[in-house]
């Protein structure tokens, strides 16, 4: 059986946490969103956008953390991967929180091209989840996410492509 390209499987997944490939790129889905936008609902959706994209933040956030520090606590799930309130605590908290969620995205992928990093090896502090796993977790949960952020957007009117 063939054995992966190393070089190839980094970059493979560096374009697949960080580029368009069968969904948007977090760029796209979090760009031009209305202050007055942020924190609302839709009818009969749980979730605003401003809640979907600190659950995002915080998640990856979490997932990069567990990949590289073994004393890292995890919030309690599942309320303490979800903001307390709908709307954003002040007008600068939706590009905070968006500079944070882009700064963890380029160290997890920065990790991943590092020929060093060992993608197979069990994360010593973990219960045999791998560097690999962890990737892939982090991008399925990001583009779940993200799907979910457009279409909120589209039902309030704030979707541009």
């Amino acid at each position: 059986m063939a054995q992966p390209n190393d070089k190839v499987l980094r970059e493979q997944l560096v374009v697949l946490l960080q580029e368009s490939q069968a969904h948007a790129t977090f760029e796209a889905a979090v760009k031009n969103m209305p202050r007055n936008l942020q924190g609302k609902r839709p009818e009969g959706l749980p979730h605003s956008p401003w809640e979907l994209l600190e659950h995002m933040r915080i998640a990856q956030w979490d997932i990069l953390e567990f990949t590289r520090n073994p004393r890292h606590v995890s919030p309690n799930f599942p309320e303490g991967y979800w903001p307390k309130q709908p709307t954003p605590p002040d007008a600068a908290s939706w590009s905070k929180s968006a500079d944070s969620f882009r700064a963890d995205l380029r160290s997890l992928a920065e990790m991943l091209a590092d020929p060093s990093t060992d993608l197979f090896a069990k994360i010593p502090h973990a219960d045999g989840q791998t560097i690999f796993r962890e990737a892939l977790v982090a991008a399925d949960h990001n583009a779940y996410h993200m799907g979910q952020l457009i279409l909120v957007r589209r039902l309030l009117g704030a979707w541009t492509p």
